[in-house]
């Protein structure tokens, strides 16, 4: 149990800190609230309107790809420093790890991800004179009556 007192105490002092600065601001913080002070401050300028759009989801899975590139470095280089005294296991259970990391970022490249450029317009699919809505709802609609 000694051996966890550092942590421990760590924890609490840490715990202590954040208590305490968040009770400090809300006490020490000036109380006036403006106009100025409400708005949206942004890089300097004053933003005149609403955003066109909300973020498309592309930016939170680039982010996701560098997330799972950190946690696959963050393991590799532990591995790498002992990889010798883990033999096959240590080969296999990093196999395992790399073929996660691969199928997740497959996931994210068939999500889009990477794709920046302009959205491709879809073209319409020519629609042939023997087969047009009008006469396959007329069909239907003979078929159904004859029933």
């Amino acid at each position: 149990m000694a051996d966890y007192l550092p942590i421990f105490t760590l924890l609490v002092l840490a715990g202590l800190f954040a208590g305490l600065s968040f009770f400090a601001s809300g006490l020490l913080a000036p109380k006036k609230p403006t106009s100025a002070k409400s708005a949206p401050y942004e890089c300097g300028i004053v933003p005149n309107r609403e955003p066109a759009e909300r973020f498309p989801v592309r930016f939170y899975l680039v982010a996701m790809i560098f997330i799972i590139f950190d946690i696959e470095i963050i393991f590799l280089y532990p591995w790498a420093v002992i990889f010798r005294r883990l033999e096959l296991f240590g080969l296999i259970e990093m196999t395992v790890f790399a073929v996660a990391v691969f199928v997740s970022f497959m996931y994210l490249i068939s999500r889009g991800a990477l794709d920046w450029g302009p959205v491709a317009q879809s073209r319409p699919t020519p629609v042939t004179s023997e087969r047009t809505s009008e006469s396959t709802i007329r069909r239907i609609g003979r078929d159904s009556a004859a029933a």
